[in-house]
C-alpha cells in the first residue's frame, strides 16, 4: 500500500461534507486529474481507499498522486462548472479528454464583421461566431457552399471589408449578380445582412421561408415579362427542392435535437453523434477515448466538454447511457441555452432507433480503429519483437542499416536509415559524403562511414538519443562476403558486441556472424517486411542523395564552361531559373535581368546554349 504524506492523511481527515472540486497532483506539482463531487469528504476518500475497487486507469492515477487541493462550492451546479473551467485550464493526464478520430469540417459565420463571408473551420471557438456542422466530409461542405452561392449573393472573396471603406472596383461575380458588391459600396452592411441571415436560415436547414421568397420573386419578374429573371428563381427553387430531398430524415415536429451513443471497446471507448436540425440529419461526429471508465462517465465527459465549448446546444439530447448526475447536467445546459434543455435515454419509437444506429456504428468504429492499431503494432513493434527473437538478441529499439552509392567511383555518398520502434525515424536519418576513398571501393566507403557514425556516436555526450545512441542492430544490404567485411570493420574498431546482420536480396535470406545457415523468414512474416523495408530505404535514401549531387555537379560544370560565368553569377543564374534547362530557354533580356549579369554575359549566355559562334569564332 502506497504511504501518503502527513499533509495528504491530515487533509484526508478534515474533508468537508460540502459539494466542489478535487484537484489530484503528482511529484512534480503537475495537475493530473480534476473531478467534481456532491460530497467532498466521501468522493475524495474513495481514491485512498484500501479495499475500494479501481479500474486500472484509475489505480494508476491514484498511484501517482503525491497531494491534492479541493475548492468547496455552493452547489453540484456551481461544481460543474468550476470542472470543466479547470479541466480546460489544466488538460489533466487522466481526464477523460475527447479526441476527434477525424477534424470534420465546419462553416463559420463571423456576425462581428460588417460583410461577414462563409469560412471553412476544423475547430469551433467560443468566440461569438455562428459555426455550422459538422460536416460528414469535405467535400460535402463544399457543396453546401456551391449551394449558398448558387442561391443567394453572399461575397465569397476574402477581403478585409469595412462600411466607408476604401471603394474597389466590383469583380466578375458582381457582373454576374453572384455577389452585391461591397467592396465597391455598392450594398450597405445592414442590406447585406439580410442576406447573411438567409444564409444562417439556409445552413439551419429553414427552407420553407426562402422557398416562399423565392417563389414569390419568380411569380413577380413573370408577371412583369421579365422571363429571364423569373427564369433564374426558378433554376434556384429547382436546387433548393434537391438540397431539401438529399437532407430529408422524417422527423415532422422540426425540432433541433442531438443523439449521443457511448460504447466501450477492448482499449477505447467512442462516442457517436447524430445533430437533427429542424427535423433533418444534418452532421455527425465521432470522438475516441483510451481506457474509459463506463459508457455512463463517457457520456458525461462528452456532455461536458462539448457543449462546454460554444456548440449549440438542443431542447433535447438523447443518449444511451448517463450517469446518476443527469439533473446537474440539465440544469447547467439549460441556463447555457438560456432555455429548458432535457437529457433523456429513449425507451421506443424513432429515437430509441437513432441511438441504436449510433451505437453500432461507435462499435463498429471501435473495431476498425483498434485492428488498425493492432496491424500497425504488428507491422512495428510487434516485428520488432519477434525480429529480436529469432536473432536471440532482444527487443531491438533502434535499428540502422547503411548504403553506399557512387557512379563510377565518382560522387561516392553512404546512407543511414534509423528505424525506431519498428518504424522509420527520418529526423535520424544521415547523409555522408565519402571523403577519404578514391574510386569505387563500397568496402573502404563502409569502413569511413561506420567509423564516422560510431566513434563520433561514442564521443556524443548524450548516448540516449540522436547521434549518440548506439544502434540494437545494424542491417547490411548482402550475404556472407558483405557481412564479413562489415564485421571485421566493427571488430577493428572494438565494437564487435553491436549486433550486425547481412540480408541477401535473391532469398531475402539473413545472415548472422558465426552462424553458417541462413535464417529464412516467412515471406508473409512482418519481422521479414521490417528487415526488408529498412534494406530498401536505406538504398532509396542514398540514391536519392547521391543523384542530387551528381546533378548539381554537372549543372556547374556545364556553366561554368560559359565565358564570363563564375561562381557568384553561376548562383544567381540558378537561383533565377533553378536549373540549366531554365537558364538555356532564357532570352537575352530575361538573362540580363538577372542580378549580377551585364549584357555582354548574357548574350554570351545565349550563343552558347543556342550554338551561335562569337565573334571571335567566325
Amino acid at each position: 500500500m502506497k504511504i501518503y504524506s502527513s499533509a495528504v492523511e491530515e487533509k484526508l481527515r478534515t474533508l468537508p461534507d460540502s459539494p466542489g472540486v478535487y484537484i489530484m497532483k503528482n511529484e512534480h506539482g503537475d495537475v493530473i486529474y480534476v473531478g467534481k463531487a456532491r460530497v467532498l469528504k466521501n468522493r475524495v476518500r474513495q481514491y485512498f481507499g484500501m479495499g475500494a475497487q479501481k479500474s486500472q486507469k484509475t489505480a494508476a492515477m491514484v498511484d501517482q498522486i503525491a497531494d491534492f487541493e479541493y475548492i468547496m462550492a455552493d452547489s453540484e451546479k456551481e461544481a460543474l462548472i468550476l470542472e470543466c473551467n479547470l479541466i480546460k485550464e489544466y488538460s489533466p493526464h487522466y481526464n477523460i479528454l475527447l479526441k476527434d478520430d477525424k477534424h470534420y469540417p465546419y462553416a463559420k459565420i463571423d456576425l462581428k464583421k460588417d460583410f461577414p463571408i462563409i469560412e471553412i473551420v476544423r475547430k469551433v471557438e467560443n468566440d461569438g461566431a455562428r459555426y455550422f456542422g459538422p460536416y460528414l466530409e469535405a467535400y460535402s461542405i463544399k457543396e453546401t457552399l456551391d449551394t449558398v452561392y448558387k442561391l443567394f449573393p453572399m461575397r465569397s472573396c476574402r477581403k478585409e471589408i469595412t462600411e466607408g471603406g476604401k471603394k474597389e472596383r466590383p469583380c466578375l461575380n458582381y457582373q454576374m449578380g453572384r455577389c452585391m458588391g461591397p467592396c465597391a459600396g455598392k450594398i450597405s452592411s445592414a442590406d447585406y445582412r439580410k442576406i447573411v441571415d438567409r444564409v444562417i436560415d439556409f445552413l439551419n436547414g429553414k427552407y420553407r421561408d426562402i422557398e416562399k421568397e423565392l417563389r414569390t420573386s419568380m411569380e413577380e419578374a413573370a408577371s412583369g415579362l421579365e422571363f429571364e429573371k423569373a427564369a433564374v428563381y426558378r433554376d434556384k427553387l429547382a436546387l433548393l427542392e434537391k438540397v431539401k430531398v438529399r437532407q430529408k430524415a422524417g422527423f415532422p415536429d422540426l425540432e433541433d435535437r442531438d443523439i449521443v451513443s457511448a460504447e466501450l471497446g477492448e482499449k477505447y471507448g467512442a462516442i457517436q453523434t447524430f445533430m437533427i436540425r429542424k427535423g433533418k440529419i444534418i452532421g455527425a461526429n465521432r470522438y475516441f477515448i483510451e481506457a474509459p471508465e463506463s459508457r455512463e462517465a463517457l457520456t458525461e465527459n462528452y456532455l461536458k466538454q462539448h457543449y462546454d465549448s460554444g456548440t449549440y446546444i438542443p431542447k433535447r439530447i438523447y443518449v444511451n447511457a448517463m450517469s446518476e448526475d443527469v439533473p446537474v447536467i440539465e440544469e447547467w445546459l439549460s441556463e447555457l441555452a438560456g432555455r429548458k434543455t432535457e437529457i433523456i435515454i429513449p425507451k421506443r419509437g424513432n429515437f430509441l432507433k437513432l441511438t441504436q444506429m449510433a451505437s453500432r456504428n461507435a462499435t463498429e468504429a471501435l473495431k476498425r480503429k483498434e485492428a488498425a492499431e493492432k496491424r500497425a503494432y504488428d507491422r512495428s513493434i510487434g516485428a520488432a519483437e519477434r525480429l529480436g527473437d529469432v536473432l536471440g538478441i532482444g527487443y531491438i529499439k533502434r535499428m540502422e542499416c547503411y548504403d553506399i552509392s557512387n557512379t563510377q567511383g565518382t560522387d561516392s555518398v553512404s546512407s543511414m536509415v534509423v528505424f525506431t520502434d519498428g518504424k522509420p525515424d527520418k529526423k535520424e536519418y544521415r547523409h555522408f559524403r565519402i571523403k577519404t576513398v578514391e574510386g569505387a571501393n563500397d568496402f573502404a566507403s563502409m569502413a569511413e562511414t561506420l567509423e564516422r557514425r560510431l566513434m563520433e556516436g561514442f564521443r556524443a555526450e548524450d548516448r540516449e538519443h540522436g547521434f549518440g545512441a548506439m544502434p540494437d542492430l545494424i542491417v547490411i544490404d548482402g550475404g556472407k562476403g558483405q557481412l564479413g567485411s562489415v564485421y571485421d570493420i566493427l571488430v577493428s574498431m572494438g565494437l564487435e558486441d553491436i549486433n550486425v546482420v547481412g540480408l541477401a536480396k535473391r532469398e531475402e535470406e539473413i545472415f548472422v556472424p558465426g552462424r553458417e545457415d541462413s535464417i529464412i523468414l516467412d515471406k508473409h512474416s512482418p519481422e521479414l517486411g521490417l528487415i526488408t523495408a529498412i534494406r530498401d530505404e536505406a538504398h532509396r535514401f542514398a540514391i536519392t542523395f547521391h543523384r542530387s549531387l551528381r546533378e548539381k555537379r554537372i549543372i556547374s560544370s556545364e556553366l561554368d564552361k560559359i565565358k564570363g560565368v563564375g561562381p557568384k553569377r553561376r548562383k544567381a543564374l540558378l537561383d533565377a531559373f533553378r536549373d540549366v534547362d531554365g537558364v538555356s530557354s532564357a532570352s537575352i533580356d530575361e538573362l540580363a535581368s538577372v542580378n549580377g549579369i551585364d549584357v555582354a554575359t548574357a548574350r554570351e549566355i545565349y550563343r552558347y546554349f543556342n550554338e551561335i559562334p562569337s565573334h571571335d569564332e567566325t
